[in-house]
């Protein structure tokens, strides 16, 4: 017989977390769960939830990568014209959430949105593998499409007509910066007693470190 959902339940026990264990600076906190993820090869450990806000007020959330981390913000990259850069043009807000199941793992990260540079974006796009240039090059992010065929098409003509040549960044394309103004580190814990600290920053640039009840 199928169990029912409710009564899927774990018990988390791994780790704990405490106000004396985790560093006074969120960045440097994150890059050490980011860092414990990644020695412990998971799959995508820089995979993580963007949630947005649509036009009418509605929310919207897909899984994009993070691919930058500095004392500024957590950086990513998409199409400007796709849904999510358009929703971040019109309300420049967003959440992050990254989920590390193995390790109990979640945190949560709210702040602004921001530009990178010109100078970061194409940096980034010449780092990318040759097909993933082309693709970002191909691909009306989010339109609709009649067709697979139609899409691939267009990549294998793009392939060709730069066969000898640089691939250009779409002039639709670049990276953006959330720029953190709560982050919440959870870990999970026998009987739903789960440990949740949450950082909050300051008027003076410092951050306030909470207990929250789970």
């Amino acid at each position: 017989m199928k169990q029912p959902l409710a009564e899927l339940r774990t018990d988390y026990s791994r780790s704990e977390l405490s106000k004396a264990s985790v560093d006074p600076d969120p960045f440097r906190q994150f890059q050490r769960w980011l860092h414990e993820a990644i020695e412990a090869e998971l799959p995508e450990p820089n995979a993580m939830t963007l949630a947005t806000v649509k036009t009418d007020g509605g929310p919207a959330a897909r899984v994009v990568l993070l691919k930058d981390l500095d004392a500024t913000g957590f950086v990513f990259f998409t199409n400007y014209l796709s849904d999510k850069g358009r929703q971040l043009a019109a309300n420049p807000q967003a959440a992050l959430v990254f989920l590390w199941l193995e390790l109990e793992r979640q945190v949560r990260i709210e702040g602004g949105i921001s530009l990178v540079t010109g100078e970061e974006a194409a940096a980034y796009f010449r780092s990318r593998p040759r097909n993933s240039q082309l693709g970002a090059l191909a691909s009306q992010q989010s339109r609709v499409v009649e067709s697979r065929r139609l899409l691939e098409q267009r990549f294998e003509e793009l392939g060709r007509q730069y066969a000898d040549h640089d691939i250009p960044m779409p002039a639709q394309w670049g990276g953006y910066r959330l720029v953190p103004a709560m982050l919440e580190f959870w870990q999970g814990r026998p009987s739903r007693l789960h440990d949740r600290l949450r950082y909050r920053l300051q008027p003076d640039g410092g951050w306030l470190l909470e207990r929250l009840e789970p």
